[in-house]
């Protein structure tokens, strides 16, 4: 069994695992699979909007799908929430991708 099919069965027998979902997108996307990426991503942030990790990488798949009205949402709503839950690594994470997008559209 693959990677993906191993994370797929994991998130079959328990939706709520988070930890399997982030890993099944971030498989999809090294294999070039964006959009399913993305599905996965919101679904996590769906389930759990505190789940802090998926804000940078979702942000950066959507400027990689060339969405950048939505990766700028996701980055602001991820800055929201590391603030709100007191994450300074995400925060800062989050606060350079953001700045950096805003510098290249400027």
């Amino acid at each position: 069994m693959d990677r993906i099919e191993k994370l797929k069965s994991f998130i079959a027998a328990d939706p709520k695992d988070l930890f399997s979902r982030h890993a099944l997108a971030m498989e999809l996307v090294k294999q070039g699979n964006l959009n399913q990426a993305a599905l996965e991503m919101e679904a996590i942030l769906y389930v759990d909007e505190n789940y802090v990790g998926t804000y940078y990488h979702f942000g950066k798949l959507m400027e990689k799908l060339s969405n950048v009205d939505k990766a700028l949402e996701v980055y602001e709503k991820g800055i929201a929430v590391a603030r709100q839950l007191q994450k300074p690594h995400e925060l800062r994470e989050l606060q350079g991708a953001l700045n950096q997008l805003k510098d290249e559209l400027e």
